[in-house]
């Protein structure tokens, strides 16, 4: 085989079902390159590496002996696929179309050592995968507008929303981490992933700290790939850690103060959504007020101390009752207490 030779680096965790649709993707998906198939998994509980043994055994399977989340798994992967060209970090959840990893690699170039292909969802929707860098401006907007109305509009918005700009190939600051091809230089000059968020703003802080390397991430649309997106939309301690990660995230690379205003925005934008019900928002919420939950160390158990029962929305939608009703009672009490002083002015005058 020849063509540039690529590690497509998969991180697997309970991924079974996964598993043979991402490599029937590969033969088509990979054409015109020299790759060899990664997978770090771990810990599955399920059969995923039965699984892999039996669709693809020529991997390289990593078992890492427990979950160590995206990044411990990806650095796992990448240390195992030895020199190469370039690395596809991808997840299992991922289907490359044809021709996507060659047109990835072609985007590489001095200057460029990230490249990110269009993505599209299970109905063939395209996926707004291209981020601003986070600000305190775009929190704000994000907390009293929503993301994607504003990112459709205006620079504010730290998601890109707006349709034309998946239309061509362009820099971008950062990219959704479900497939992301990353040069040998890349890998060598930015070093590892940063394995102490376990999940979500991972790939946020490696590709800032590549553009801080003078390394640029580059949007490719030639380049395609259906993600079927478990995602951290619907589930309250996914949800939870992804936003407690932003948050953290924010404050290393800025000082307390501004941090504090950050924070700020992201609890009025956790909170305005858990007064409408959603228990992901919820769960976020109660770990955002409690400074002890965002020390914490990331992990499987950081993950199992999320509150994410009904309960919790029911709670915060009574004391959001409460300070309401607290408020009101607050407003009315001095007009009551001005009235007799009135009425005794009134009296006297008429005396």
């Amino acid at each position: 085989m020849s063509g540039p030779r690529i590690a497509v680096c998969v991180v697997t965790y309970d991924s079974a079902e996964l598993v043979d649709g991402f490599v029937a993707s590969l033969e088509a998906g990979a054409a015109g390159t020299d790759w060899t198939l990664v997978v770090a998994d771990n810990a599955s509980g399920d059969n995923t590496l039965d699984r892999v043994a039996a669709c693809a055994p020529f991997a390289r399977v990593v078992e890492t002996g427990g979950n160590l989340g995206y990044a411990g798994g990806v650095n796992a992967a990448i240390r195992a696929a030895g020199d190469q060209d370039a690395y596809l970090v991808v997840n299992a959840d991922v289907r490359l179309e044809p021709g996507c990893l060659a047109t990835l690699y072609a985007a590489l170039r001095p200057g460029v050592g990230i490249a990110v292909p269009r993505l599209l969802d299970a109905k063939g929707d395209i996926i707004w995968s291209m981020r601003r860098e986070p600000t305190i401006a775009r929190a704000w907007a994000d907390a009293l507008v929503g993301s994607e109305r504003i990112g459709a509009r205006s620079r504010l918005g730290e998601v890109v929303t707006d349709p034309r700009r998946y239309e061509s190939a362009r820099a971008t600051d950062w990219a959704e981490g479900s497939t992301q091809l990353l040069s040998a230089e890349c890998v060598r000059v930015v070093g590892a992933w940063d394995e102490s968020y376990f999940l979500y703003s991972e790939e946020t802080e490696f590709e800032l700290r590549a553009r801080d390397c003078g390394i640029a991430t580059w949007f490719e649309p030639r380049a395609v790939a259906t993600h079927l997106e478990g995602g951290s939309a619907g589930s309250p301690r996914a949800w939870s850690l992804l936003v407690a990660n932003r948050v953290r995230l924010y404050g290393s690379r800025h000082g307390p103060i501004a941090t504090a205003v950050f924070w700020t925005a992201t609890v009025v934008r956790e909170a305005s959504r858990a007064l409408l019900g959603r228990r992901t928002s919820a769960a976020a919420l109660r770990d955002l007020v409690r400074p002890a939950r965002l020390r914490e160390a990331r992990g499987p158990a950081w993950l199992a101390g999320v509150d994410d029962s009904e309960a919790l929305v029911v709670r915060i939608g009574r004391g959001a009752m409460h300070a309401r009703d607290a408020l009101g009672r607050s407003i009315r009490r001095p007009d009551r207490e001005r009235r007799p002083a009135q009425a005794r002015q009134q009296e006297e005058h008429a005396g």
